[in-house]
């Protein structure tokens, strides 16, 4: 998946299709990047309209979401209870929305977050650096680009993936660092 360095970076704007669950970063007409993404379930959906990126952070941890460490005991937790807090890794998080916003993740075929806006692996540090604070993001049901750059989006399927040993995810190891140049 390749990303391009935009020739003004005031220009991009970001455009996510719920539909098709396709992030569109454009400069102008020029498509900088094309990739699937999840979206918010029906019961906790992505919100929709015109946003603009306000805050990032690359190691964003969950408040709402995450383990408790007991002693080696790691556990799921929404916080309180016994033990430790650790926030769910959202690296390259990018916030358009109070608690809501673009963050490495898994990646399904149907909408599977709490309105957060997942991208897999390598995609979502080269999101992060096309975006600014400021970037505007129009979410919508559709989007012009679905026909002409959609079908070429690749698909992403970690449906089966097993879910990460949460004594990884706790530690720095639970994001994803890129292998390569992000924008060429």
């Amino acid at each position: 998946m390749t990303a391009y360095k935009p020739n003004d970076p005031s220009k991009v704007r970001v455009l996510v299709s719920l539909s098709k669950e396709n992030i569109y970063v454009m400069e102008g007409d020029r498509c900088l990047m094309a990739v699937a993404c999840s979206i918010g379930t029906p019961a906790k959906p992505t919100p929709r309209g015109n946003f603009n990126i306000y805050s990032k952070q690359e190691h964003k941890r969950s408040g709402s979401y995450g383990f408790s460490v007991q002693g080696d005991r790691v556990v799921p937790s929404t916080g309180g209870g016994p033990g430790r807090y650790v926030g769910y890794p959202m690296g390259y998080w990018c916030e358009f929305a109070p608690a809501y916003g673009f963050h490495q993740g898994f990646v399904h075929p149907t909408p599977r977050t709490h309105g957060c806006i997942r991208l897999k692996g390598e995609a979502a540090p080269k999101f992060f650096a096309l975006v600014q604070i400021g970037t505007p993001v129009n979410i919508a049901n559709t989007q012009p680009e679905d026909e002409t750059i959609g079908p070429k989006v690749q698909r992403v399927d970690d449906s089966r993936t097993p879910d990460p040993d949460p004594r990884l995810m706790i530690t720095d190891a639970g994001f994803e660092k890129p292998s390569g140049p992000l924008l060429q």
